[in-house]
Order: structure tokens, then C-alpha cells, then sequence
């Protein structure tokens, strides 16, 4: 847990996908189109697929109206890290995958020195032995389980499975816990763990269960912008996980009031119908996700893309008179400086860069809480997807600015 940061707080969020049907007739497996090629220009997919083509839902969680951190958004599973999901303990937990380097995971191909820093910190030298990618995994767990009461773990029997199969069946195999359904004991732990984050791994040692962190799949990597919604700030790793079935799951009516099951075209066609809101994040990642219907394509594209890495994103806000852009890494208008304290009030400051291509796009357009825009002229890095938006013209992108 890294106690120097001046202007976050490290977090770890789940984006939670499960089947829910069996796919419609005529429905094929697809992959993404590749950035660059006719069916994946600028503008990408210029509208929602119906929601009957998707065989998934996927988890959002309804914050209370009394919280600090954005009341009543709906959000993904996750929260804050706790100095107990860098305890020297796991060493146990984990004692079988001792001679693997980050406890089994994968390896990324990513440099290290372009690698997020929430990611590339050496944490033995903040006085952990344990890595920030399994960290981030337990943390993005323990969270998930205390807001709704899905835990997703690998028994120690089974642990033997994992290291012949390896993370590519960790969809297979990974054992799901959902409080309706499952006994007493499991209840009194979430209430213990909600109480005190450590008992999380006491729970695990004395039920003989491991975090199942081979099923989370690193995704993105997103920052608070300083212009946000509250004085929090959070420097939040994003991982995926799909599971076959549909987990039940129990809000914990402290943070959360409602756990909601429905599929990413759903949830965009809700928050632009002003019946949900949703931060940026969300508004982001659930449109990258349109892009498979396919519970299948997007475990496989998530679970091989994984070891590309990914891109630390702090979105910069430029304030305009009715509405703000929220720009991101790429876009021409993208500052040199994000140290923290950067936040671009109009787009004539003399930090911002002057990049090659005078029309590179990467922002949100936000005119109301209610409506926002996706503008990305830019290949997405990492073998990312490009989210489904809407076409945007060169006059619009203009008159923006």
C-alpha cells in the first residue's frame, strides 16, 4: 500500500460480466474489428446493439445517496486498499505458487517504463512482499464480496487445477459464492470483513479458500480528475472477470442500496433516458464493451489482451460556457503536465502540446450529467478496443474547442 501518494488513494475496481442465456439464433462469435480498418475508423460503431445480442449482463452497483464519493451513481464493484491487501500473510495464503513470479499470474509485455505506476512501483520497497498486481486483484475481490456479497474463490483442493491448467480455464473453474445461496458462516464473514478489511484474509485461511485472482483481467487504469465530483480522489486499476453464470448477489445497504444485473447497451440506454447516472468511467468501459455481445469473445479478448498492459489515464478537464470536454491521453489537446494539479480551464494554455496530428481526438463531451460523448480519433494502445459512439464530424469536433 503506497502511503506517499499526495494526490490519491490507490483502489481496484471489478467489472463483472455473466451469462445470462444462451446466445440468439444467427448470432456468431465476432472480434473486435482492428483499429484502422474500414469497419473500425474514427468513429467506430455508430450505434448500440440491441440489447437481445448480448448473452450477458453485467454488475452495476447503486451508491447511497449519503455517501461521500459520488451519491447515487451506479457503479462497478470495487473500493479503496487496505494495508491488509499487501500483508505479508497472503505469502501463506499463496504458498503453493511461491516459485511463480506474481503468485501465477500471467507475465505483461508492457515496458516497464510506460507501465502505470500504481503497477511498475516496486512494493518491497514500501515494505510488502507481495506484488501490485496481486494486490489490486484482492483488493477489487475483498471489495466485491463486501458491496454485494459475490465471492469469487478457488478451493485449496482445487488449487492444484490452477497450476496444471494455468489462467487461460480460470473461467472454467472458477468457483462462485453468492450469499443468497450459500450457508450462515459465509453471511458472518462478509459481516466481519465489512467491519474489518483484514478478516477477508482471515476468512480465506480458515475456510481453506483462495482469492481467485487468476480470473481478474487487467482492463484499464483511470485517475479522478481533479475538477470531480468530490474532494476523493483515486488512482483505481480496472479489471474484468466473466463467469459463466449469473451470480446472486445482496447489497449491503451501507454503500450500496440496489445491485442491478443488465446489459451494457441496457445501462447506456438508462443513463441517456436519465433513469440511471453514470461516472465517466462506466460511461467508457461500457461502451468499449458493446463491442461484444458475445460473453465468449469478450473472456477471450479480455483474458488475451490482459498482458498487453495498459495506459494511466487522468482525464483533464477544459471548461467551456455549457458544457466541458474531459480529455484524455492522445487527444491534441492533452497537457504536457498531469502531476496532479493540472486542470486546463480554456484551450489556449501554454502547456498543452502541440502535437503531430492537429486532429487527434481522445475526450468525453460532457453537456449534462445526462450526456456525454465519446470523440477518439486515435488507435486505442495496448490492443484496447474503441468504444461505440456516435460519429462526430470535423465541424463538431471544431466547434468544441
Amino acid at each position: 500500500m503506497n502511503t506517499t501518494l499526495r494526490h490519491w488513494k490507490e483502489a481496484a475496481t471489478l467489472i463483472l460480466a455473466a451469462g445470462r442465456r444462451l446466445a440468439p439464433a444467427g448470432l456468431t462469435s465476432r472480434t473486435p474489428e482492428a483499429p484502422g480498418s474500414p469497419l473500425a475508423s474514427s468513429c467506430g460503431r455508430s450505434h448500440l446493439p440491441h440489447t437481445s445480442a448480448f448473452d450477458y449482463d453485467v454488475l452495476l452497483l447503486k451508491r447511497s445517496s449519503k455517501s461521500g464519493f459520488m451519491p447515487n451513481a451506479y457503479v462497478f464493484p470495487g473500493g479503496k486498499v487496505d494495508s491488509s491487501d499487501f500483508s505479508g500473510e497472503w505469502l501463506d495464503i499463496f504458498k503453493s505458487f511461491g516459485d511463480s513470479p506474481s503468485f501465477g499470474l500471467r507475465s505483461v509485455t508492457q515496458p516497464a517504463e510506460s507501465r502505470p505506476p500504481m503497477f511498475a512501483t516496486d512494493r518491497l520497497s514500501l515494505g510488502s512482499p507481495v506484488p501490485g498486481e496481486v494486490a489490486f486483484r484482492i483488493c477489487a475481490l475483498r471489495e466485491t464480496f463486501e458491496e454485494c456479497g459475490v465471492l469469487l474463490a478457488v478451493s485449496k483442493q482445487d488449487e492444484k487445477g490452477v497450476l496444471l491448467k494455468g489462467t487461460e480455464a480460470t473461467r472454467a473453474t472458477s468457483e462462485v459464492h453468492g450469499l443468497c445461496s450459500s450457508s450462515s458462516e459465509l453471511s458472518r464473514w462478509r459481516t466481519l470483513v465489512m467491519q474489518n478489511s483484514s478478516n477477508f484474509l482471515r476468512m480465506c485461511r480458515e475456510l481453506q479458500l483462495l482469492p481467485n485472482i487468476w480470473a481478474l483481467h487487467e482492463w484499464s487504469n483511470w485517475l479522478t480528475p481533479v475538477a470531480g465530483y468530490s474532494a476523493a480522489r483515486f488512482d483505481t486499476a480496472f479489471f474484468i472477470c466473466c463467469l459463466h453464470e449469473t451470480p446472486q448477489t445482496l447489497q449491503d445497504e451501507r454503500e450500496i442500496v440496489r445491485c442491478q444485473w443488465s446489459t451494457p447497451s441496457e445501462v447506456l440506454q438508462s443513463y441517456q433516458a436519465q433513469e440511471v447516472w453514470i461516472p465517466p468511467p462506466q460511461f467508457y468501459e461500457l461502451s468499449r464493451m458493446c463491442r461484444f455481445p458475445s460473453l465468449n469473445d469478450l473472456h477471450n479478448f479480455s483474458s488475451q489482451r490482459a498482458t498487453k498492459g495498459c495506459e494511466h489515464w487522468l482525464p483533464v478537464v477544459v471548461q467551456e460556457d455549457e458544457h466541458h470536454i474531459s480529455v484524455l491521453p492522445g487527444d491534441k489537446l492533452y497537457p504536457l503536465d498531469t502531476s496532479g494539479t493540472t486542470q486546463v480551464e480554456t484551450s489556449t494554455d501554454p502547456q498543452l502540446e502541440e502535437p503531430q496530428d492537429n486532429t487527434a481526438l481522445h475526450r468525453m463531451v460532457i453537456l449534462n450529467p445526462y450526456s456525454t460523448t465519446v470523440q477518439i480519433t486515435i488507435k486505442p494502445k495496448y490492443n484496447h478496443l474503441l468504444p461505440v459512439i456516435k460519429p462526430t464530424s470535423a465541424h463538431d469536433a471544431q466547434s468544441q474547442l
